[in-house]
């Protein structure tokens, strides 16, 4: 069977995960890295045994034919990138979010289809160990007929929130829900609505974003529903990284590290002993635990391996990663707004930014990029 040949661009830490994971695979070769950084690429180059290192994206891709490109770098950069690195006819994976906003993004699967491959993007938790436990209880009927889903983020600012780690909770919700319909969303900054000036450059690069606490509400196909809490802590707090499902006749719980059943839709604690049933995780039966590689990483190289074998889709297929961003835009929409917003949005432009400059606002003031001197700033702001 086909081994397929990777390239990595970006050596950082999300290139490094991805190095590892194709690396490890039996049915992948890595042979190329490119960085900006030579130190870095030397780095990675020297722990996956790849000789063929480049600081020219063009220059490696004429030179080692890759059959995918991973592009594991900062959201700021993934549209320019994907548009380079599409031009030259190869598959892709992304890191997410796929791009910053949806004009980004329709033009990305625009060029993905003209030149006839796949755009596939990053979210490794909805092929992981513990969303493939999740997945087979759900379809051997454990919780009956779905009817709810609620996801929490880890306690960062809300819109960072979403942008960084939401969207791995909307993905995972979407492998559930289907297709997502409509959005109904509440922002609030200090415990009050948000406003055309609490609109910011989100930290990390990833594009435009607004509020402290977001509380959204999506409407599922088949009469599911769903809630994403993406709220600030005082301090950051990854046990509140979870997701729950419930259903007609019991529900499912999801952390990125474990996966548990309850037969009960309606428990309700007694002082005996804990109902939740442990689900035995899933492994690809290649997977060698003791390697530096992610399980959940190898499981998205897997099922990029599979994909590609069959003619299909990678289950977190560029238009899935779109399907993401239609939902965070919405989010946004729907507080700014405060309307229902229905998907797929016909106006594609961010809608934080349309909303300032119906306003009478110029784009937001630059703000720092790291995180921690990002939120002292906000922070001060909000007061």
């Amino acid at each position: 069977m086909k081994t397929y040949r990777i390239a990595i661009l970006g050596c950082r830490g999300r290139g490094t995960a991805a190095a590892r994971a194709y690396h490890a695979h039996p049915r992948t070769e890595i042979v190329a890295l490119c960085d900006l950084i030579e130190e870095r690429r030397d780095a990675l180059g020297g722990e996956v045994n790849v000789s063929a290192r480049y600081a020219d994206l063009d220059e490696m891709i004429q030179q080692t034919s890759p059959d995918i490109v991973a592009i594991p770098t900062g959201t700021e950069f993934h549209y320019d990138l994907c548009m380079r690195v599409l031009e030259h006819g190869v598959h892709i994976e992304v890191e997410k979010p796929m791009c910053v906003d949806l004009v980004e993004a329709d033009a990305v699967i625009e060029k993905a289809e003209e030149k006839d491959v796949q755009v596939a993007v990053h979210h490794q938790g909805r092929v992981g160990a513990s969303i493939q436990a999740l997945t087979r209880a759900y379809n051997e009927g454990k919780i009956g007929n779905l009817r709810y889903m609620y996801g929490s983020g880890k306690g960062y600012y809300g819109g960072y929130g979403l942008m960084n780690i939401g969207t791995h909770m909307l993905n995972n919700m979407l492998h559930f829900g289907k297709r997502c319909k409509s959005v109904v969303a509440h922002l609030t900054n200090g415990g009050k609505p948000i406003t055309p000036e609490d609109v910011v450059p989100s930290p990390s690069g990833m594009g435009t974003i607004a509020g402290e606490y977001i509380t959204a509400t999506m409407q599922y196909e088949g009469n599911v529903t769903g809630t994403l809490l993406q709220h600030r802590f005082n301090k950051m707090d990854t046990g509140a990284y979870s997701m729950e499902l419930f259903g007609t006749e019991g529900r499912l719980f999801w952390k990125s590290d474990g996966a548990w059943h309850l037969p009960t839709p309606h428990y309700i604690p007694d002082g005996t002993n804990d109902k939740w049933e442990s689900l035995d995780l899933i492994y690809p039966d290649h997977y060698d635990s003791k390697s530096s590689a992610s399980e959940s990483d190898y499981w998205f190289v897997e099922e990029y391996v599979n994909a590609l074998d069959e003619g299909r889709q990678h289950l977190c297929s560029g238009y899935e990663g779109r399907h993401i961003i239609e939902m965070m835009m919405g989010i946004f929409e729907s507080a700014a707004y405060g309307t229902r917003v229905n998907l797929p949005q016909s106006d594609r432009r961010h809608p934080l930014l349309r909303w300032r400059e119906e306003k009478g606002l110029e784009d937001p003031m630059k703000m720092p990029r790291g995180y921690g001197e990002w939120l002292n700033l906000e922070s001060k702001r909000i007061g």
